[in-house]
């Protein structure tokens, strides 16, 4: 198996198998409920899979557990993230959890800003 076909079939598992906090998110971002945003959920992007994705703003969303405060992994994917023109934006899974309405208002914020490029 290629290392390319490996990461979808790992993508695919985690889609079948989203963490609890995934779950709550995908629950307000899928079928356009947010601002008629097309979004996607475990999407590989690079060496890199993704927790969410809005193409058309070149948006990532990620829902982040313990395993990712202060992750040298998570800032070397961020910033080649980055380099490709993609914004991240990191929720921890208690904002998710307790906050989601925060969540969402970062999110509809995040999208009302032009990327530099859009300028």
């Amino acid at each position: 198996m290629t290392r390319n076909m490996e990461k979808l079939a790992f993508a695919r598992r985690m889609r079948r198998e989203p963490t609890v906090n995934e779950r709550r998110l995908w629950k307000l971002l899928r079928d356009r409920r947010l601002e008629d945003l097309k979004f996607r959920r475990q999407v590989p992007i690079g060496k890199y899979i993704v927790d969410f994705l809005c193409l058309r703003h070149r948006l990532i969303v990620e829902a982040d557990g313990p395993t990712h405060i202060d992750s040298l992994h998570d800032v070397e994917r961020d910033a080649w993230l980055a380099s490709q023109g993609f914004r991240v934006l990191l929720f921890p899974n208690a904002e998710v959890e307790m906050w989601p309405e925060r969540v969402l208002d970062a999110i509809r914020a995040a999208i009302a800003v032009p990327r530099a490029g859009d300028i």
